[in-house]
Parts: structure tokens; sequence; C-alpha cells
């Protein structure tokens, strides 16, 4: 975990940029408009192009927001969708307007208080690993949450072979496998039946998706691992989808290679609940 002290003037006065991203539906836009006059002469604020064009503001696209943090309201795939876009992410402060978001910790309600203490206080940051991606040496966006390689074809298995550091793991049939960080354990992970990992552990979790035989188990390696994944389903294509965000085509005996990515993932922390906390909440 990083502290992030706010940049000051030469008054002393916090001179902060804050980048503002949000789903397109009327709640969300009203709830990002109020935010953003109370943060008139407190913050410089920046608007991805839809919202500005909505508000009636200037836009800045997410990749060239020179921000201190940005505001993401609405649920996960906003999140994700967002950090897709950076190269080097900045902090995100997720404002819940999803149905269960494990990456937003802030409420509606709380969410203009929750800015100005971060205006006057600074903040921390939780810094999450993600999984680089190559798909025959081609690169693709980051992971945050999980890789899913599944079946393009409904009802038919694929088969794969699994190395990690070059040792062979497993080799199964199965309608597909997700490969999820820490993080992203607490999503299609978990409703495929994978484990649930504490995100400071530094892991990366293996779960088939149906898989043929009862002998195929979810797996729980180190986040450091290099995991290279070759699909020898013959006359079968699948998919590499990457956080619900960003998905490209495999064939037989396409090599799929993951580990650990350069930069993290990075999360204002908004609130003190704690990580099981928030796992018990959310899931009762």
């Amino acid at each position: 975990m990083s502290c992030y002290p706010l940049p000051r003037r030469d008054t002393g006065v916090a001179s902060i940029r804050i980048g503002f991203v949000s789903r397109r539906e009327q709640e969300p836009v009203q709830l990002a408009r109020r935010l953003i006059e109370g943060l008139k002469g407190k913050a410089e604020v920046l608007v991805e192009p839809e919202l500005a064009a909505t508000l009636e503001m200037r836009p800045t696209a997410v990749e060239e927001m020179d921000a201190d943090l940005i505001v993401s309201i609405g649920g996960d795939g906003t999140i994700l969708r967002t950090i897709h876009k950076m190269r080097d992410p900045l902090p995100i402060l997720g404002i819940n307007m999803g149905t269960v978001g494990f990456l937003v910790d802030v409420e509606p309600a709380d969410a203009h208080d929750v800015l100005q203490d971060l205006i006057r206080s600074g903040f921390e940051v939780d810094e999450r690993s993600r999984l680089a991606i190559e798909v025959d040496r081609l690169d693709l966006p980051p992971a945050t949450n999980e890789v899913a390689l599944i079946t393009a074809s409904p009802a038919k298995m694929l088969e794969f072979v699994i190395t990690v550091n070059g040792s062979p793991l497993e080799s199964l049939r199965a309608d597909g496998m997700i490969f999820a960080t820490s993080t992203g354990s607490t999503a299609y992970a978990m409703s495929a039946g994978g484990p649930i990992v504490d995100p400071d552990v530094n892991a990366v979790v293996l779960v088939p998706v149906a898989p043929f035989k009862l002998s195929s188990r979810p797996w729980v390696i180190s986040g450091d691992s290099v995991i290279q994944v070759e699909l020898k389903s013959q006359g079968k294509e699948a998919l590499v989808v990457v956080d619900g965000q960003t998905t490209a085509h495999i064939d037989h005996n396409d090599v799929v290679v993951m580990r650990r990515a350069e930069k993290p993932a990075r999360f204002v922390k908004a609130r003190p609940k704690g990580f099981y906390e928030k796992v018990k909440s959310k899931l009762a």
C-alpha cells in the first residue's frame, strides 16, 4: 500500500486533479454533476468525452488524463474499462452504481464527503498485480481480474495443455479455463467454483470451466509464475477474454502466455472496511 499526499502550491493549498468516468444512465450522470459542482474552487476536474458531452464540459480522453486520481461512477465493469485504457493505471476511486461490485468501495450517499476528505487529507492506494498476456507473441491489455479462455461454440469442449514455468501442470478437456489474479478471485473464477483469495496474496488462480474429468480441480500458484496455455482442439475455435473487455480468437496450436504485468492496478482506499468484511457484506 502506498500513501499519496496531495501536491501543494507555494501557498500551501492542495492542488489536485480529479478525472471522472461514469456509466451513461441518468442516475450516475446526475451524481457526477453534483460531485463536480462540489469540487469547484477545490480541484481541477477532467471529464471523459462521453460524460463531458452530457455535462457540456471540455472533454479529456482517459488515456490522456494527467490526474491524481480518477472517480469511476458505476460498477466493476466501469472500473475495468477505465483501467484498460491506461498504460500506467492512475489511482481509481470506485463509487458503486452497479450491483455486486468488489472493486467499488463508496456508496453514492457517501461520495461527496469521501471526496472532500481526500482533498483535505490525501489518500492511500492499494496496488494490485495484473496479468500480462501474449497471444502468439501479440500483446493484449493486462488483466486486472482474469483471463478467460472459453469455447467459441457452445456445447463444444476444448482441450488445453497448461505449463507453469516450463513444467507440465495439466492437460484437460473443458468448456474453458479461467486464470484470475487475487483481485479477480471474487469475480468469474469464484462463480466457476474457485477459491476466494486475499488480494494481498501474490497468486494466480486457475479454474476449469465445466471440466470433463472430476479430477480437474482449481489450482492456486505463485503470482510470479509464467503460465503457458496451448489449445489442442483441432477444428475448434476459442476466445481469450480479458476482464470481459477485450476479446481475441485462438485456434488449434495457438499459444497464450501469461505473467505478472509490470504496472499494477491502483485503487484509492476510501474506507477502513477490510477485505473479509467486504466479502461477507457483498455475498450476504
